[in-house]
């Protein structure tokens, strides 16, 4: 899991992923972040997180912002 990196090394084998392998790490990131949200821990690590994964889906797609994420959760 990612918080269990620190964010260079998790931007290193971000890039390496494939395009499902990112959508999947954001939809666990989310639900971490819910999770988290709801008891009342601290989010700044998994934003953090959640922030290289939003610009690695922009990277992969440019002009798109998270559409193809968007896309994804939908047939899933």
């Amino acid at each position: 899991m990612p918080e269990q990196d620190d964010l260079a090394t998790f931007a290193d084998r971000l890039s390496a992923m494939t395009d499902d392998e990112v959508f999947l790490r954001m939809r666990d990131l989310e639900k971490q972040s819910e999770d988290l949200s709801r008891a009342g821990m601290e989010l700044d690590d998994t934003l953090a997180f959640i922030a290289l994964v939003e610009s690695e889906i922009e990277r992969r797609f440019p002009g798109q912002a998270l559409q193809p994420y968007k896309e994804w959760q939908r047939i899933r």
